[in-house]
């Protein structure tokens, strides 16, 4: 039997699919783990899924010296490995027993200041993370009678493989191993893989281990040491990183640069002008003073005298260029970030939607460097392939009639893995919108990098208005090229009329401005990409979850990025007292170090330990100054929090959080002298600046609510107060007092207590009848019941337009149409598995004509599983 180990069950699922040469491979599993049995050329095979890493490091729990035997380590498990701690700290034994100083040692499990430059030089051990997995994975490894390593061709799938083989090893330690690379789920490409098997990586598969080692120690010692330099309560960790925190530098270093950008006062004279006599709308065209911007205002004032009670213009100059745009370059993993990005997805869930589409056969391994195609890749089959969408095929179809393809080349040439390219057509109706428009971006930048430049055409008037000089300038597409298939970015065409020297224009609402300069842009997500890859900061794999993993401990806002207070006091501290950890260039100094390890130049031990001993020269400084940061996190915490001023007191009115139940609410820095509470809307609380942000009525904080998948809305934080206000409205008669032989009205009310809004008996006190209703909405009673449970039917119209509920929570109706949803779904899924079986085979060569075909089941929105975390506290 031939074992295929790969790195998630989708993986294992594909490949079994691809290679199997006897029918349908045979789902079963080992213990509680999926496997996958099929025959390929008349041999038994087998494939497992692992999901990720099934071995994570973690630090031994206790450090232990003796005079005799120097320092030793003891793990969890009651193991004794050694360890090497510097001669310059303190030896047992200690002035104090207080934790974390034990007789004979240190205590490192616990989270204590005093450990940190202990646990910098700790010894890192290797536990399993998937127990179940690893038990079916030595199952099977025992009856094998070879082994094919088949995860992901990177440093952390040679890592992820080199794992699984040291776990097989253990069980079967003399059966052959080899690998398996591959760039994409196609029969070609995975028959050609395992016919082409190569060894294991070991130099790469180190260099994805030392990453881990140096990830966990500083993210282990900078997160515990910001945690506890103002500790918050169990739960509040706050994070930091040897990537994480330069990335955050950049971040407030564009916003320092913002804060002290000084505005310059400029103005602007501008108007719309039109063919002499031209009444069309459609004609005119917007017109600017020669001098774009006026610095002095007298010099712009002199100009508006000339021009204000200007009616016609005369054309002096006609100017036109062409200008010659090239294709784009091949996607890899930092471009495709950008560009999604720039369509409105993160660049995290781009991954997670690229990741899936990639082990959904669709597009080609996506954390890649490479911009140049390989001239394996056959370009006119992939074309071939994207023709069975209608949506391509017009291009497709020129494309192929020309005698040869040839595609652009970016500046990185790599042998790992080609650029992302689509390797199968999608079907839009079983993708989930955010999938397909990811997919149709791929699809559209490969067609893009095989087509031909796109010409657009500049055409600037110059006017003369009442002797003062004005201009004109208007662009088009002439030759719209590779911008048939790729759209995204291209500016919309400002047409000109036709005019020439010395014709007549009539000149309307002329205007004079005054404008101030603006300050440097923030970064967008794409663009911090682009910034981190520029100053070497992560990997291809890495940088998205490192922005989101800011976003996720609120050191990070808004979009384009924008650092919370908490964010800017932790680099502004760690600047003054550890620069070296703000600086991108320690982190570039140590990738470099582990692309050293990739090559073989470097061993995992010297970069390890260089890196320790860069960390522990910064440790020193950060625990004199502990109580001074602290400080500073403790000002930024409730600078955050931050919500507007109080109506009573004058005090500022903060985010916080019950001790008593852990719910959320808005309360008075005055407190216990000032007793001022608000319940906190439903979503995200954003506070707004100047005057909008202090309601004209009650002068309570108004804020921006951003409701789960709604639009975002301003509202008053006051309940109580009139402009939140809602009349009652009568729904309906309440049931059960009609039951009882009384009158009852349900009346829809808004709590000014709470700001919640619920229907509610008059006789609630008897019958206890009680409805919830929507918190948004304009409401409206129908006068209908309910035909399932008596309920009052009311309508809610919001901004997607009117929609008529039954109020009652529980309705027989209610729960019918649920269970008719989830059978309906159910069956469309059925349908779509049957229908979705569709030929995958290809030519390998032009002598191959009995190629055979196998089906491919295509997963219309499954998203593969992220990569596991290391350990609870390094650096995410």
């Amino acid at each position: 039997m031939k074992l295929v180990v790969t790195e998630k069950n989708d993986a294992a699922q594909q490949i079994a699919r691809l290679l199997s040469t006897a029918g349908k491979p045979e789902a079963g599993k080992v213990y509680d783990t999926p496997v996958y049995r099929f025959k390929h050329d008349g041999e038994e095979w087998v494939t497992i899924g692992l999901r990720g890493h099934i071995m994570a490091p973690d630090f031994a729990h206790e450090l232990h010296y003796s005079k005799k035997e120097g320092w030793w380590a003891v793990t969890a498990e009651g193991e004794v490995i050694p360890a090497h701690i510097p001669d310059d700290l303190p030896r047992p034994p200690y002035e104090t027993k207080r934790k974390p100083f034990l007789k004979d040692g240190i205590d490192i499990k616990g989270w204590k200041v005093p450990s940190l430059p202990y646990l910098v030089w700790a010894p890192i051990e290797k536990v399993p993370a998937e127990k179940g997995i690893i038990r079916s994975l030595k199952n099977l490894a025992a009856k094998a009678d070879s082994i094919v390593i088949g995860t992901d061709f990177d440093r952390e799938g040679e890592l992820i493989g080199s794992d699984a083989l040291r776990q097989m090893r253990e069980v079967a330690p003399d059966t052959p191993v080899s690998r398996a690379r591959y760039s994409a789920f196609t029969k070609a490409e995975i028959d050609h893989a395992f016919a082409n098997l190569v060894d294991l990586d070991q130099d790469l598969a180190d260099a994805g281990e030392s990453r881990q080692y140096i990830d966990l120690i500083w993210g282990a010692v900078l997160t515990r040491y910001l945690t506890m330099a103002r500790f918050s309560g169990l739960g509040h960790v706050r994070s930091a990183g040897r990537v994480q925190t330069p990335t955050l530098a950049l971040v407030v270093q564009k916003e320092r640069e913002r804060q002290a950008f000084v505005p310059e006062d400029y103005w602007v004279i501008s108007g719309r002008m039109a063919p002499a006599g031209d009444s069309d709308e459609s004609h005119s065209f917007k017109t600017t003073h020669a001098t774009a911007r006026f610095k002095e205002k007298a010099a712009a004032d002199l100009a508006w005298s000339h021009v204000r009670d200007a009616t016609t213009a005369t054309v002096t100059n006609v100017e036109r260029k062409s200008r010659t745009t090239r294709p784009p370059a091949p996607f890899n993993t930092t471009s495709l970030q950008t560009a999604a990005a720039a369509e409105g997805i993160s660049p995290a869930r781009a991954m997670r939607l690229a990741e899936s589409l990639y082990m959904d056969g669709l597009i080609s391994y996506p954390r890649v460097d490479n911009t140049v195609y390989p001239k394996s890749l056959d370009l006119r089959d992939c074309v071939r392939t994207l023709a069975q969408v209608p949506n391509y095929r017009p291009v497709c179809n020129d494309l192929l009639a020309l005698p040869k393809l040839t595609a652009t080349r970016g500046k990185q040439e790599t042998t790992d893995h080609p650029p992302i390219y689509p390797t199968a057509a999608a079907d839009p109706d079983r993708l989930d919108g955010a999938a397909w428009k990811l997919y149709n971006l791929i699809a559209r930048r490969f067609l893009a990098t095989l087509m031909e430049p796109s010409v657009s055409e500049s055409t600037k008037f110059s006017f003369d208005v009442n002797g003062e000089p004005f201009c004109a300038s208007g662009t088009v597409l002439v030759k719209p090229g590779f911008r048939r298939a790729y759209p995204f970015g291209l500016r919309k065409d400002e047409q000109l009329p036709q005019l020439a020297v010395g014709d007549s224009c009539d000149v309307s609402d002329m205007a004079l401005e005054a404008k101030q300069t603006e300050p440097p842009a923030r970064y967008s997500q794409g663009r911090l990409i682009q910034e981190m890859e520029k100053c070497n900061l992560g990997t291809k794999s890495t940088r998205a979850s490192i922005i989101q993993r800011l976003y996720d401990v609120k050191y990070l806002k808004n979009d384009p990025v924008e650092p919370s207070q908490l964010g800017i006091a932790v680099i502004e501290a760690l600047t003054e007292y550890a620069p070296h950890i703000t600086s991108p260039d320690m982190t570039a100094e140590l990738e470099s170090d582990m692309t050293e390890v990739a090559r073989g130049e470097e061993t995992q031990t010297e970069v390890v330990d260089h890196s320790r001993a860069l960390l522990a020269s910064m440790v020193g400084p950060l625990i004199e100054h502990k109580d001074d940061l602290g400080e500073a996190i403790a000002d930024a915490v409730t600078a955050d929090a931050k919500v507007g001023v109080c109506p009573k007191c004058g005090k500022d009115l903060v985010m916080k959080t019950s001790a008593k139940n852990h719910s959320s609410f808005i309360g008075c820095m005055g407190w216990p002298d000032c007793d001022v509470t608000y319940p906190v809307p439903k979503g995200r609380v954003q506070a707004i600046e100047g005057e909008k942000g202090v309601c004209p009525v009650c002068h309570a904080p108004r804020v921006k609510v951003q409701p789960f998948r709604q639009r975002a809305y301003e509202i008053c934080v006051n309940p109580a107060c009139p402009t939140n206000r809602e009349p009652d409205v009568v729904v309906g008669e309440c049931a059960a007092c009609a039951a009882a032989g009384r009158h009852g009205d349900l009346v829809a009310h808004k709590s000014e207590r709470t700001g919640k809004r619920f229907i509610r008996c008059t006789n609630y006190e008897e019958c206890g009848t009680s409805y919830p209703l929507p918190q948004r909405g304009e409401l409206h009673a129908t006068g209908e019941v309910c035909p399932e449970c008596g309920a009052p039917i009311v309508e809610v119209v919001t901004q997607r337009g009117p929609w008529r509920i039954c109020v009652n929570m529980d309705c027989p109706g209610r729960k019918k149409k649920e269970e008719s949803k989830a059978a309906r779904g159910t069956k469309r899924s059925g349908a779509k598995k049957a229908t979705a079986k569709k030929t995958a085979t290809r030519k390998t060569t032009a002598g191959k004509s009995t190629a055979k075909k196998s089906t491919a089941k295509k997963s219309t929105a499954r998203k593969a599983p992220a990569k596991k975390t290391t350990a609870a506290d390094s650096e995410g």
